[in-house]
């Protein structure tokens, strides 16, 4: 560092532009040092992680240059190094508002870019102007530059009130000739108006942005068919006048643009599942291309959109089922994605050619994927039972222990699905029990021994083996499953079963450490006890009960149904993990009412309308915790951030008896506290659940617990950012609401 140091600050190599470039360029990405014959390896530096922050003077120095690419160097540099430096970096402002006003738009564009990027509070009172300034620039990479700085500048307010004015003129720039900067403007909207419902999309600018998607890029289009589904045509008329302007991105060489374009058909089309089924059919090349794209995610999720299709349009791809074989050299997650769309695709035509393939990977080196490929056959054995048996049972010979398990665990589903091939199953399971060791595998057959051992000659002695081996099971489902199947068995064969029933329900009474497996035998004991016929009715109730339509094919799921769920990563994970992904994540909460609409008029009808009167936010005076008024919390929303939030606070609050707690609703909703649910007037013990969101996002989640022979209401606040002064302030306004309704001082 000291001779990069010394390097910087020679006059000599200042004096030379292209060596002190090269030293800039050392401080950048690291460098070797030459000296004559000789190199001496200097240190790795900034892109290596080393902290060069001791030359940050330097630097700044050598900022004030005519060479651009030595400019863009340091301005890297002092970006990155701002954090750390705030006092040193603002004597580099000066120079960078200069160069905000430089003849060369490059250079007034990189200087605004590096302003934004110095992420230091003290920066906002110094970029303000430029970003103006660049609003209105000539050069269009200026404005470019300057859209994303209003985002930025933003973000550095914080919970500031948002400029009225900015937002203005941001909707005006909608209009600007330089489509990049259309879509800049979208985004930074978008991010600065994220607390009142993002950008508004209304009439004039949806058909202006449609007159404006010929020039966008693929990213620009991308993003601008995402904004339209904001927007809802007020006829049928304009509805379709929409979709046949859009109708050539269905066909779009980008896999973004086509998937962007189809949600936004699927999605304004939803009153016409003709037009939806057209769309999907039209796109149907477009996804197949995809799914044997050489991008490994690209074709990932061109097969989880394939599977979300064939739940609503069953065979839409079966013409093409040769198209989702698996390649020797797949990853594992596509070859798992592509078998269960051929499940799907199965059909009187292909059956034979689709199961002959699934054979094929049953027999793979991967376990995993071989036993996915036997539950795929399972799977369609639902539809094509004696093919499936047939195949499952010649898999059986091959006595590898995964194929084994794999294969008796399909049995087990099959025969309650398909009571037809029972007797099948049972001639094919003999001699199974020598290659399981999975618990998965042991489960499946005792269970197929318990409930059909009638069929099985060998069953008992089966059985019997397990019985002997119990002590040295490690798995305690297995032991129940065999308590169950034993007692099941021995209704049907009294005489092969009752020493080996007795002998597992001893061991299992007194000397099984397990309390589930303990609690298990002493239930059958007693049971037994009441007689055979009693055990009978228990046990061997009905297997299928068609009322819970387990043998029904499931209904076709209409495509409204996912179709604002598509081309996003719902479709990845499903809608069950997806929300548990999310479910601990901070919960945003919009006002769909609250926005700007046209204060701005450009040409004859008006681009933006005027801002709306919003509701006056409540504000704790004592800390300015603004609650926004327009959230909204569902129950369900509710009970999964409460369930991943810990106790903030825990307080109790005085309460006269004489006050009916559900007289507080009220009041809370007037200091925008929601009210999610509430125990009924007179109830012992009354409790309710609230809600509320401030203005920097933070979710306030509070329990309120009275029991009527207490004067004290137990007050449970939970927080989902860690703002002590915040959670004081929520407190204080709940506090003087219960205070004032009971008619006490908190």
């Amino acid at each position: 560092m000291k001779e990069l140091k010394k390097a910087l600050s020679n006059p000599h190599v200042q004096a030379d532009p292209l060596r002190y470039r090269n030293v800039i360029q050392r401080v950048i990405r690291g460098s070797l040092l030459s000296g004559g014959q000789n190199a001496s390896r200097e240190a790795w530096h900034m892109t290596q992680g080393i902290d060069v922050s001791s030359v940050f003077m330097e630097m700044v120095k050598a900022s004030a240059t005519i060479d651009i690419v030595q400019k863009k160097l340091v301005y890297l540099y002092m970006c990155t190094y701002a954090p750390l430096k705030p006092d040193l970096a603002l004597l580099a402002v000066n120079t960078l508002c200069k160069d905000c006003s430089d003849p060369n738009p490059m250079v007034r564009g990189l200087a605004l870019r590096s302003m934004c990027s110095l992420r230091m509070p003290s920066i906002q009172e110094y970029i303000q102007q430029p970003i103006l300034n660049g609003l209105r620039d000539k050069a269009s990479y200026v404005r470019r530059v300057a859209v994303l700085g209003c985002a930025k500048m933003q973000k550095l307010q914080g919970d500031g009130e948002v400029d009225g004015a900015l937002v203005n003129e941001l909707y005006s720039l909608l209009r600007d000739q330089d489509p990049i900067v259309v879509v800049n403007c979208l985004r930074a909207l978008e991010e600065i108006l994220a607390y009142e419902g993002g950008v508004v999309i209304n009439k004039p600018i949806a058909h202006h942005l449609l007159n404006r998607m010929p020039d966008l890029d693929q990213w620009g289009q991308s993003e601008v068919l995402t904004f339209l589904l904001r927007y809802k045509p007020r006829c049928e008329e304009e509805l379709f006048d929409i979709l046949n302007l859009l109708d050539g991105y269905l066909k779009s060489s980008s896999p973004s643009v086509v998937m962007a374009a189809t949600k936004l058909f699927l999605v304004l089309a939803k009153d016409f599942p003709h037009v939806q089924t057209d769309v999907l059919v039209r796109v149907k090349g477009p996804l197949l291309a995809a799914c044997s794209s050489e991008s490994r995610e690209l074709c990932f999720t061109a097969l989880c959109h394939v599977r979300q299709i064939l739940d609503s349009l069953p065979g839409h791809f079966s013409s093409h089922y040769k198209k989702f074989f698996c390649s020797y050299s797949e990853p594992h997650y596509i070859k798992c994605q592509k078998m269960e769309v051929l499940c799907k695709l199965v059909n009187d035509e292909n059956v034979q050619q689709i199961l002959e393939e699934l054979r094929g990977y049953c027999t793979d080196v991967s376990a995993e994927l071989a036993q996915g490929a036997i539950f795929a056959i399972g799977n369609i054995a639902r539809t094509y039972t004696e093919q499936c048996v047939r195949i499952l049972t010649e898999l059986l010979e091959l006595k590898q222990e995964h194929i084994t398990s794999a294969v008796v665990q399909v049995f087990r589903d099959l025969v309650w699905l398909c009571p037809q091939c029972t007797e099948s199953v049972s001639q094919a399971l003999p001699g199974c029990e020598e290659a399981i060791q999975d618990s998965e595998g042991k489960q499946a057959l005792i269970w197929l021994l318990g409930v059909h051992g009638e069929r099985v000659p060998s069953a008992p002695y089966v059985l019997e083996d397990f019985v002997e081996n119990v002590k040295s099971e490690a798995f305690s489902v297995v032991k129940i499953e065999l308590l169950t199947a034993l007692v099941r068995l021995f209704l049907a064969r009294p005489a092969e079963c009752q020493d080996m029933l007795g002998r597992l329900l001893y061991y299992c009474i007194e000397e099984e450490t397990d309390m589930m497996v303990r609690d298990r035998a002493l239930f059958y004991y007693r049971l037994l006890q009441a007689g055979t016929e009693e055990t009978k009715r228990v046990l061997c109730s009905p297997t299928s009960d068609l009322s819970l339509r387990l043998l029904e094919d499931q209904a076709k799921c209409s495509v409204n149904a996912w179709a604002s769920d598509f081309n996003s990563l719902v479709t990845i994970y499903g809608k069950e993990q997806w929300a548990s992904l999310t479910g601990n994540q901070v919960i945003e909460l919009h006002s769909t009412d609250s926005a700007y609409e046209t204060s701005t008029v450009v040409g004859e009808e008006p681009l933006v309308t005027e801002k709306k009167e919003g509701v006056p936010c409540v504000a704790s005076s004592s800390s300015g915790l603004t609650l926004i008024p327009s959230s909204c919390l569902t129950a369900e929303q509710f009970e999964r951030a409460w369930l991943n939030l810990v106790v903030g606070c825990q307080q109790a609050v005085p309460w006269q008896e004489n006050v009916q707690p559900d007289t507080i609703q009220a009041a809370l909703q007037v200091v925008h506290i929601q009210t999610i649910a509430m125990s009924k007037a007179n109830s012992q013990v009354w409790k309710a659940y609230l809600a509320a969101q401030d203005d920097a996002g933070c979710l306030f989640l509070t329990e309120l617990l009275l029991e009527m022979e207490n004067a004290e209401m137990q007050m449970l606040v939970k927080q989902s950012e860690d703002k002590p002064e915040a959670l004081q302030a929520f407190i204080s306004i709940v506090r003087t609401v219960l205070g004032t309704m009971a008619g006490l001082t908190s």
